[in-house]
């Protein structure tokens, strides 16, 4: 099982702290994946997870396709109808969930719109997701103000809310989404929706430092990250970094899911040796 040595010491915490705080003790900077759940297929998609897993990936996060993803951009818009088209629903990637806790012990976080989980029912899905296996959620469209009733539902069961905070966020917002949070706080890392993009923002670096000074939880930052180079500079600043479209844009553009899961390995082998890389930078905690 992949990463099975840290989870048998450490049973007082989610899957995902405790990836985390073994990636701390080891002065490691994580790398968290995204991919499309169901694209091209729920059955490919297993086969992605466990080459992720396998290649280094620290935590998985399975997305959740949504006729109206409005803070996804075109690669992951276009994944996400795939997705549908192939019959994909919110039952269909918990069942992955679940056949994937039988094979790998990587943390998995679920990724989603709000309207599948509250057609659901919020108590029925926490079940389900505690049931399979799951190891956090997170809502791209709600808000820690708006979120109380999901928060109970999922804290309850032991899952861990991960909560999305922005580069417009004031500081005493930042403390608010640092406190509904649990596992690690998602840091975007610029305005606007999902993709690669050539540099990062300038403003990053004072970003991360007003995230740090208001949470002790560990920093991911995403949106735009997808080469060694960006993950590289990460190493100063976050404890891990998010890669979305870059691997569903490998999978767009391979010839079958064989070829699709080789490329997804390789490239997050590159970007986890940069993280390596990466972490000599790393400013200490105040």
């Amino acid at each position: 099982m992949t990463h099975a040595a840290t989870t048998s010491t450490m049973t007082n915490s989610s899957r995902i702290s405790r990836r985390f705080a073994e990636l701390r003790r080891t002065g490691e900077m994580g790398l968290v994946a995204y991919l499309t759940a169901g694209d091209p297929s729920l059955g490919a998609t297993e086969k992605f997870v466990l080459a992720l897993a396998d290649a280094g990936a620290d935590v998985i996060e399975l997305g959740v396709p949504f006729s109206d993803p409005v803070a996804d951009g075109p690669v992951i818009q276009r994944a996400s109808e795939r997705a549908l088209r192939a019959g994909t629903t919110l039952a269909g990637v918990l069942a992955l969930v679940k056949s994937l806790r039988e094979k790998t012990d990587v943390p998995l976080v679920l990724f989603s719109y709000f309207n599948p989980v509250l057609q659901m029912g919020l108590e029925k899905f926490g079940d389900a997701a505690k049931a399979a296996g799951a190891d956090g959620v997170l809502i791209t469209d709600l808000t820690p103000e708006e979120g109380g009733e999901y928060r109970a539902a999922i804290s309850s069961r032991g899952l861990d809310t991960i909560f999305l905070a922005a580069p417009t966020s004031p500081d005493e917002r930042l403390a608010i989404i640092s406190k509904a949070s649990s596992g690690f706080l998602y840091l975007i890392s610029r305005t606007g929706v999902t993709g690669t993009k050539d540099q990062l923002a300038d403003e990053l670096p004072a970003l991360a430092r007003r995230v740090r000074r208001v949470t002790e939880l560990p920093i991911a930052i995403g949106f735009g990250i997808s080469l060694p180079g960006h993950v590289s500079v990460l190493g100063g600043l976050a404890d891990a970094a998010v890669v979305g479209s870059a691997l569903v844009e490998e999978i767009e553009r391979a010839e079958n899911v064989e070829a699709a899961a080789a490329a997804l390995a390789a490239r997050v082998k590159l970007l986890k040796s940069a993280a390596v890389a990466g972490m000599s930078r790393r400013e200490p905690k105040s």
